[in-house]
């Protein structure tokens, strides 16, 4: 994959994340599924380590 293809990917991650912990918060966290825990654990937290790695892999000068 190239650069300009992550940055969307990651945006898409990390907004799926962050849905899913304030749906949690929303809930009050009682009767939730486990994906949805799964989810606010993983996704955000995959989709900010791969944003930063696209935006540095980006700024890199070709050789």
């Amino acid at each position: 994959m190239s650069t300009p293809k992550l940055m969307p990917l990651a945006v898409a991650l990390f907004a799926l994340g962050v849905a899913a912990i304030v749906a949690m918060f929303i809930a009050g966290e009682r009767g939730l599924p486990a994906w949805v825990f799964a989810a606010g654990w993983l996704l955000a937290p995959a989709g900010l380590a791969l944003g930063v790695f696209s935006a540095v892999r980006g700024a890199r000068p070709r050789r």
